[in-house]
């Protein structure tokens, strides 16, 4: 038992020395306001949007493009059907936006869709027909301003920025609300705070910009892991992309509800973290050797929110399954075992319920809940971080391909 609460004790400690630097982000983010990017002249602008079997939900995004407060001469709207077997393509055409389709059944996901896209553009309107692009997910909405907040930060010299995003059904359930809170978290607190500290902002899938030049420079879109958003992220922070944080450009984001549909995501993600940080490790380690401090903030940040939390608690986890068997078989009684284990867990608990807490206490009045969820899933927010757990378990043995996300339309 000693022996088992001196593991769990220096377990816990690694873990702190590891992620205390977010600690001091969850400050750096809420002193000193918010950044407000001044007025800037339009920006010639490119929305793309790779949808597969989204018909019914695209026209909402859609419609939320061609109400913005943004010149319409400057922006264009691009749909790429992907493999589609409904009318993703005929809704994107009726709704105003610009669609080519694609059937490749060798080549799936995301990250080929998006580079077919932006190949399709270059080739039809020329490769400096805009200034920057725009990623949105089918199932987004984004708020009336967002393209001119957007693009105030990208005139402010950023080549890649990342915004708010906020759940459309964070009421749903503490799954949809736990999702929610982790891209809140991400894009309040931690993405805020980086852009503060001359870091890279990490770039969560969807309602971000990067500049003509970033895909020029890149060759397209050459991500094609199953997180073709963190290999992006990766390649920024390596590469010396500026990336930035726009707080006033809002979009809304249907979040998974049911178990199933969670349990994909996670899946997905544990492993395309896993493709990503082999790719990216050597190229992590140079950088915080590089002798700039931005790239040094940026590799460092970027290690520590892929690798320890994943090594760390597998390891824990599987150290206090076995012991506890063994102490259990031995005759140790249950609650001197689960005394042993408590504090690790308490510890790892409170300290995600104080960035729930934080975040939903500052940002109370958009987060779109009745006052009773958004109490309780401050409380649930730890468990569905703790729910990655066993799908990185199955994510280290198991083959995981993308699958398809069926959409409500909660926005």
């Amino acid at each position: 038992m000693q022996v088992l609460n001196i593991i769990n004790i220096c377990l816990s400690a690694v873990f702190l020395l590891c992620y205390f630097y977010q600690f001091i982000y969850l400050v750096i983010a809420y002193v000193g306001g918010i950044k407000k990017y001044p007025d800037a002249p339009p920006s010639k602008l490119a929305v793309i949007i790779a949808a597969r079997n989204e018909e019914g939900v695209i026209a909402n995004l859609i419609g939320s493009l061609m109400e913005q407060d943004y010149p319409r001469e400057f922006f264009d709207v691009f749909v790429v059907a992907d493999n589609c077997t409904d009318s993703t393509a005929a809704v994107a055409r009726e709704a105003g936006a610009i669609v080519y389709e694609r059937q490749n059944q060798l080549e799936r996901g995301k990250g080929y869709a998006v580079d077919f896209l932006l190949k399709s553009i270059q080739r039809d309107r020329g490769e400096d027909a805009y200034d920057a692009f725009i990623v949105f997910d089918a199932d987004n909405v984004a708020e009336k301003n967002y393209l001119t907040e957007m693009n105030k930060a990208f005139a402010a010299g950023y080549e890649v920025v990342s915004s708010y995003r906020n759940a459309s059904n964070y009421g749903r359930g503490w799954r949809a609300a736990g999702q929610g809170m982790y891209f809140l978290r991400d894009a309040r607190v931690l993405n805020l705070a980086r852009v503060r500290i001359g870091g890279n902002t990490f770039i969560a899938g969807t309602g971000f910009l990067f500049s003509n030049e970033i895909c020029k420079r890149y060759g397209g879109w050459p991500f094609h892991t199953l997180t073709e958003d963190g290999e992006f992220t990766l390649h920024n922070a390596v590469n010396d992309a500026k990336s930035g944080y726009c707080n006033s450009a809002m979009f809304y984001d249907e979040q998974a509800v049911d178990r199933k549909t969670s349990w994909n995501q996670k899946l997905r993600w544990c492993k395309g973290g896993l493709q990503i940080f082999r790719k990216y490790f050597t190229s992590l380690v140079k950088g915080l050797f590089s002798g700039k401090i931005g790239k040094f903030l940026a590799c460092f940040d970027m290690m520590m929110c892929l690798a320890p939390a994943y090594i760390i608690s597998l390891t824990a986890v599987a150290i206090n399954i076995v012991a506890c068997t063994v102490l259990l078989i031995l005759g140790t009684h249950p609650l001197t075992v689960l005394l042993a284990v408590l504090p690790m867990i308490g510890g790892a608990y409170m300290s995600l319920f104080v960035f729930g807490l934080v975040v939903t206490i500052s940002d109370w009045k958009k987060i779109r809940a009745s006052s009773a969820k958004k109490i309780l899933y401050i409380f649930t927010f730890p468990l569905f971080i703790f729910s990655f757990i066993p799908a990185a378990f199955v994510a280290l043995f198991k083959k995981v391909e993308w699958k398809q996300i069926k959409h409500e339309g909660a926005n």
